[in-house]
């Protein structure tokens, strides 16, 4: 099952929670990924929200 986390630098622009908010949710200005496996019809969009970061801080757990 996938997984993702967000580290250090996230600048809280939003792209991934736009993307994939099934997954992905600001908090106090940064993004936080999910504990939860990623659902099987956002795998996708998870992908693309991780790709698209500006700032490349989101990866696979």
């Amino acid at each position: 099952m996938m997984k993702y986390k967000v580290n250090d630098g996230c600048i809280g622009c939003g792209v991934c929670e736009a993307t994939c908010p099934e997954v992905f949710t600001l908090v106090d200005g940064v993004a936080v990924a999910s504990k939860d496996p990623v659902p099987t019809e956002c795998e996708g969009s998870a992908a693309e929200a991780c790709e698209n970061c500006p700032v490349g801080v989101i990866e696979e757990a």
